[in-house]
């Protein structure tokens, strides 16, 4: 059901108007002049208003005007009704940002007519709108404005379109994928797949198979023919997440895979020729793993080509209000709620405190503001949710 609003001043028109759309299944309210209709308009939402032009104190172009500019500019379709109409005030109505300017005596046909192209309008808008924040959100973001982001950022732009191995530090949550995707996004291989790799997560006996495939009865459960992950991102980028984590053993593999780009399936004799990109992140130190003899030096000097240190939140506080804004209006698009603002005093107590669980605790704590707070979030919610 939509919600309509009419403004005239006559009442047999608001009478008839309101009939009809509500013959028509819409939900109709009516304002008797125009200031009553702007403020209306502006504590509610609306999906279509229609007003008169000449009305006392405030006429429909004044009202329009209030609508469509300025910071209170709001979404909803507004149709235009005269009975003295002109072309001048309709060219003038419909540049202030009318749908449609229509005359009286209204023509019934004419009226629902408009009525359904401006609802569809409004819908296709709002459609066009969330599709719109989808694409952006599911491509990579980085967020923030401070010296450190900007330096990461600065290096990314150079790096992305050539073919450098790239080593990526950073604390857990910090966003070392984001630096991957933004790399690949931004090389010639960014039409190619890219093809992720969490070494921290996969057994040390699997992670051969997994990263160089295997043959059909090479070892208990493989039951037919598989590709790696070496393959499967043949022409794209390999992103090696948690890489100090692998095993020393499957170190070795992926050393001779980058030194001769080719790769053997588990099984296999055969070599397979590849073309990757590979980057690698990690949360540890792998100079102190190297000293300690569980990283290969060699796959180190391969792979550090260019090195990017993602700095963690703490030491880069200046950005949490950004990121808070960006995090809300994502998290309540999600939620198909209002945007939830937060208070100065919000986002000085989120700032204060110590982030050691990085972009992604503070992720975490804005959707749970969000979700239990009121309508706008005030240090004492961030005291007793965060």
């Amino acid at each position: 059901m939509s919600k309509l609003l009419i403004i005239d001043d006559e009442r047999g028109i608001r009478n008839t108007l309101r009939e009809i759309m509500t013959d028509e299944g819409h939900e109709v309210s009516v304002a008797e002049n125009g200031k009553q209709g702007l403020e209306m308009a502006r504590q509610q939402a609306f999906d279509l208003i229609f007003s008169d032009i000449k009305m006392p104190e405030m006429d429909g172009l004044e009202v329009l005007s209030a609508l469509k500019t300025g910071e209170e500019a709001i979404e909803a379709p507004v149709v235009m009704i005269s009975g003295h109409g002109d072309i001048e005030t309709a060219v003038q109505a419909l540049k202030i940002g009318a749908y449609d300017f229509i005359e009286k005596p209204l023509d019934l046909n004419r009226l629902l007519v408009t009525t359904k192209n401006a609802l569809e309008s409004k819908n296709l808008k709002q459609e066009t709108r969330l599709l719109r924040k989808k694409v952006q959100r599911s491509g990579p973001q980085m967020i923030g404005q401070s010296a450190a982001i900007t330096r990461v950022r600065e290096i990314i732009d150079k790096v992305a379109p050539t073919e450098a191995r790239v080593m990526i530090t950073g604390p857990n949550g910090s966003g070392k994928e984001v630096v991957a995707r933004l790399l690949h996004a931004g090389s010639a291989r960014a039409d190619q797949p890219m093809v992720e790799v969490n070494c921290a997560a996969i057994p040390s006996e699997l992670i051969e198979s997994e990263l160089f495939g295997h043959m059909k009865g090479s070892f208990t459960g493989a039951v037919k023919d598989r590709a790696g992950k070496f393959e499967q991102a043949d022409g794209g980028t390999l992103f090696l997440d948690e890489i100090g984590d692998m095993s020393l053993a499957a170190q070795t593999k992926v050393l001779r895979a980058l030194q001769e780009s080719e790769i053997t399936r588990v099984g296999s004799d055969r070599p397979i020729k590849v073309n990757v990109r590979v980057i690698a992140a990690t949360n540890k130190d792998l100079e102190k793993e190297i000293a300690a003899g569980n990283f290969r030096e060699d796959l180190f000097h391969r792979l550090n080509v260019i090195p990017v240190a993602v700095p963690p939140l703490d030491d880069r506080k200046e950005d949490i209000p950004l990121l808070v804004s960006y995090f809300a209006e994502q998290i309540c698009d999600e939620q198909r709620i209002a945007v939830k603002p937060f208070d100065k005093a919000a986002i000085e107590a989120l700032q204060a405190r110590s982030w050691t669980g990085n972009i992604r605790q503070l992720r975490n704590v804005v959707e749970r503001l969000i979700i239990l707070a009121g309508a706008k979030i005030t240090k004492d919610d961030v005291e007793a949710y965060a």
